[in-house]
């Protein structure tokens, strides 16, 4: 039968043990050793009972009794490696068979950091199960100040839109009344920068919004919408930026699919403007749409080549346009954001480039409404 133990706690999350043995006895001593604060422990009589425990409780640390029925310890330390989930958990096998080479070799196969042998001395086994305790701790540590920096992020980005937008509209405003050229210059220069400012912010928060609720916000409404509508309002607006540039679109009428307008205009400017920003000067931008029952592409291509110790880190956030090209003036966020919208719409963004063929990246949106990422709002 499985048992949970929860030892006293103070403020941190408490630390969970997973404690596998046939033997009850051995069960009970093994929680007798390591009983303490901060602790709990989880405990399963079979390999099977484990992989329940495994399946709804985060484990930093599991001990496994190697020689069990019907599943042994190394069996089931290789079904967890095989889980994304368990896949880290570090795994200590517990044995009160012979120092065998040979099992120890398939021990560590399987995926063990350690090996106990029966009788248990209580001395090393809790020195040695206090080192992964005491990472699991900084672990956990440093995933609270990262969740606390990320939304001091997203209040102080929220915080400045408002005084941000009151100097833009006062630009705005102040420039109908002016007639001086150097003004009228200053003035524009003062919306340009409040208006990049403001668009800096909406991509921290929305990093913040996908880190925080694991893409929450990325989608705000869904409704049936024409990709090529969206794409030819994203083109209009960016040829304001770069009327030196050529755009071109290629795609069929009645390009329809379920989603949040707004989010998918983002993801198809923050491509176009990637491209635009990237991609070989005074060359065009194209851009192609094919449909089918199930799915539409839209591909973006442009001339230029990523280069090959870039191309694993693109959308990972602050890194692939800040490392691609100082002509870039993001803050790296756009792919990132672009791919994560389309995850939120059940799709994804796949990228190939090469000198010969230039880069391009295509966006894959189901159709679909039922289709969708686990990150709706």
């Amino acid at each position: 039968m499985m048992e949970v133990m929860t030892s006293a706690a103070g403020a941190a999350p408490s630390i969970q043990v997973l404690l596998v043995d046939d033997h009850p006895e051995n069960l009970i001593a093994l929680e007798a050793l390591l009983r303490g604060d901060g602790v709990t422990l989880l405990k399963a009589r079979s390999g099977a009972e484990a992989l329940e425990l495994l399946l709804s409780n985060d484990v930093s640390l599991a001990l496994l009794d190697v020689q069990m029925p019907e599943m042994d310890g190394f069996e089931l330390a290789e079904l967890m490696r095989g889980t994304a989930r368990t896949r880290h958990v570090p795994i200590i096998f517990v044995t009160a068979g012979a120092r065998d080479a040979g099992r120890m070799f398939k021990g560590y196969e399987s995926g063990a950091v350690d090996f106990l042998y029966k009788p248990i001395d209580p001395l090393i086994l809790r020195s040695k199960v206090g080192v992964f305790l005491e990472l699991a701790r900084q672990r956990q540590a440093l995933a609270q100040a990262l969740r606390l920096n990320e939304m001091f992020v997203g209040v102080i980005g929220h915080d400045l839109r408002n005084p941000l937008g009151a100097i833009v509209t006062g630009a705005e405003l102040l420039r109908g009344q002016l007639a001086d050229e150097r003004q009228l210059k200053a003035v524009r220069w003062i919306t340009e920068a409040g208006r990049r400012m403001t668009s800096l912010i909406d991509q921290l928060l929305d990093l913040t919004r996908g880190r925080l609720g694991e893409g929450v916000g990325f989608v705000r409404e869904r409704a049936e919408v024409d990709v090529r509508a969206l794409l030819l309002r994203t083109i209009d607006e960016l040829r304001v930026a770069s009327p030196d540039r050529e755009i071109t679109l290629d795609a069929p009428a009645g390009c329809m699919v379920t989603g949040d307008a707004e989010r998918l205009v983002q993801l198809f400017s923050n491509l176009l403007g990637n491209a635009l920003a990237h991609g070989t000067p005074r060359t065009p931008i194209r851009v192609a749409v094919t449909a089918d029952p199930r799915q539409i592409d839209v591909e973006v291509h442009n001339h230029g080549a990523i280069p090959p110790g870039l191309a694993s880190t693109l959308f990972e956030p602050f890194r692939g346009s800040l490392q691609r090209s100082r002509r870039s003036a993001g803050l790296g966020l756009g792919l990132y954001i672009a791919r994560e919208i389309a995850k939120a719409h059940g799709g994804d963004i796949e990228v190939a480039s090469s000198e010969s063929d230039g880069t391009a990246f295509c966006v894959r949106l189901p159709r679909r409404a039922d289709q969708r990422g686990a990150a709706d709002s």
